[in-house]
């Protein structure tokens, strides 16, 4: 049967044809310009993308088999490969960027030039840590799809459905296993959501909201705290299984209108909740030592290797929690305004791309 949804998924086109959810419309482009141009903040904030766009024409891509990063240490030499490989991420995405913003062919072209050579070399398999960091590359993606040549759009969307694919029928999700509900199906939902409506498929959109639904009701708690924050007593592992959540969640609104932000489940659980159980260790109204109590081995051996964050008692740093609330800011306002009282940084530090993103973004109708 999943090889049926993912096969008809492939073939069929969905009702998306035009919209650009995962990543931004055409008048968000234009309102993103606009503010570059006359909001320091945001400049400030792209400029960054500028200059990786501009570097990586003059770059050749990168592209690895297999990404190799989960339950590895820092250090291993297959590791730091990968993580290599994995920067032309950041020039796809920039490289779209800049195409949209300004228009120069150089830009696009190299954008498929970086998306062809992943599109012939990467073999996705399904392993939801390694493959979510392909992100950036289908955001990228969706940024430019409708312009690139029909050859590669055709390799392209091969293996963004493979991608789909493999995550799809990843062994991480088979019933009994940890995995099937804890941070690695946060990751693997939002790669599905992000793989399927790149694509514009409905058919693969459709698997993904009950997935969610149950995530959000097997890995969260009512009283907003997560499987992962209480199985490696860490707030690291909170927002990570949070971030690629509110991710999902942000694409699916854009696209339908559904607010998975709000959605409570059965068992009182929601994201907001797990949200606000975040803020006061941002703030720094509380404040929370690290894997302490971890019931992980993996999170032991990352300490005897020295990890820096990773070492038990270690305070959770508030500033690795604003990410988080910027996300959450897309679904409530209210959520940018506490990052301004993380101590350590400026408001100009604070400010970060997802914030530039919000401000022009598909609103939410009720903040």
């Amino acid at each position: 049967m999943k090889k049926l949804v993912v096969l008809v998924g492939f073939l069929v086109a969905g009702l998306h044809a035009s919209a650009q959810d995962v990543s931004l419309s055409a008048i968000e482009i234009k309102n993103l310009k606009n503010n570059i141009e006359s909001r320091e903040e945001v400049k400030k904030a792209f400029e960054p993308y500028q200059r990786t766009a501009d570097k990586a024409l003059n770059e050749s891509p990168n592209p690895i088999e297999t990404i190799v990063s989960q339950g590895v240490l820092a250090g291993n030499p297959t590791k730091t490969a990968s993580l290599k490989a994995l920067q032309d991420g950041d020039k796809i995405y920039a490289l779209a960027l800049c195409y949209r913003l300004y228009g120069q062919k150089t830009y696009l072209q190299k954008t498929e030039d970086f998306l062809v050579a992943w599109a012939r070399v990467s073999k996705p398999n399904g392993d939801p840590i390694n493959e979510t960091k392909l992100e950036d590359m289908i955001t990228g993606y969706d940024l430019v799809r409708s312009e690139v040549s029909s050859d590669g759009k055709k390799q392209i969307d091969a293996w963004v459905n493979s991608v789909y694919a493999a995550e799809f029928n990843s062994k991480s999700a088979k019933a009994g296993k940890t995995t099937g509900f804890n941070n690695w199906n946060s990751h693997r939902i939002k790669t599905m959501t992000l793989a399927a409506f790149a694509l514009h498929n409905t058919d693969l959109m459709q698997p993904v909201y009950p997935i969610l639904e149950k995530q959000i009701a097997d890995d969260l708690n009512a009283d907003g705290t997560s499987f992962d924050f209480i199985e490696r007593d860490a707030l690291h592992y909170h927002t990570y299984t949070l971030e690629p959540l509110l991710r999902a969640s942000m694409v699916i609104y854009r696209a339908t209108g559904k607010n998975y932000f709000t959605y409570e489940s059965a068992k009182k659980t929601s994201i907001q909740k797990s949200v606000d159980f975040l803020v006061p260790f941002v703030t720094g109204a509380k404040t929370h030592g690290e894997f302490v109590n971890s019931k992980v081995g993996f999170d032991k051996a990352r300490a005897a290797n020295h990890e820096k964050g990773y070492e038990a008692g270690t305070l959770f740093e508030p500033s690795h929690g604003i990410y988080t609330l910027s996300l959450a800011a897309y679904f409530d306002k209210t959520y940018a305004k506490d990052i301004q009282h993380e101590d350590g940084k400026s408001s100009q530090q604070k400010f970060n791309w997802q914030l530039a993103l919000n401000q022009v973004m598909k609103p939410i109708t009720n903040n």
